[in-house]
């Protein structure tokens, strides 16, 4: 061939503009892995198109000792136009055999939740989501991490691309 890599980095051009990507990525490490209900986690994001659809996501990093099934978390959203509403949400970190779901190794499993998938955003803006532990233990030991992510599908409302 006359011309290999021009050929290699074409390929290796058209596979990284078909994978989305995250248009927001934010982690928060839990000192001590004890995340107490005071300790919230804010997560400040800009949405520029309305038209455009996206998947959110949580991304739970904790211990394998950690003592439960779940992690109840209350999730606020605080609009461009000031209003917040909030949601209850339980993240299911195990099977109901108790297999930890995600990737794991011998000290901490690392999982995305989605949260919501097909979203999309009737204004432009700066919204934050803010999440608190809602758990009956305070605090809660074993969770390392809490990420927040924001991922364009390349797809828009109405069928367009």
């Amino acid at each position: 061939m006359k011309y290999p890599n021009v050929l290699f980095f074409a390929a290796l051009l058209f596979f990284a503009s078909c994978m989305a990507g995250y248009d927001y990525e934010k982690r928060y490490e839990i000192q001590s892995g004890n995340w107490a209900q005071g300790d919230t986690l804010d997560f400040t994001f800009s949405i520029k198109d309305t038209l455009s659809i996206f998947n959110l996501y949580l991304e739970v990093e904790h211990s394998t000792s950690y003592n439960f099934q779940n992690l109840y978390t209350r999730i606020y959203t605080q609009f461009p136009s000031g209003e917040r509403i909030n949601e209850l949400l339980s993240l299911e970190l195990a099977d109901k055999a108790g297999v930890w779901l995600g990737k794991c190794n011998s000290e901490s499993c690392i999982l995305k939740i989605p949260i919501q998938e097909g979203a999309y955003f009737n204004q432009s803006g700066q919204f934050t989501v803010t999440v608190e532990q809602y758990m009956r233990t305070d605090p809660v030991e074993g969770i390392q991490s809490i990420g927040f992510l924001v991922e364009d599908t390349g797809q828009k409302r109405g069928g367009k691309q």
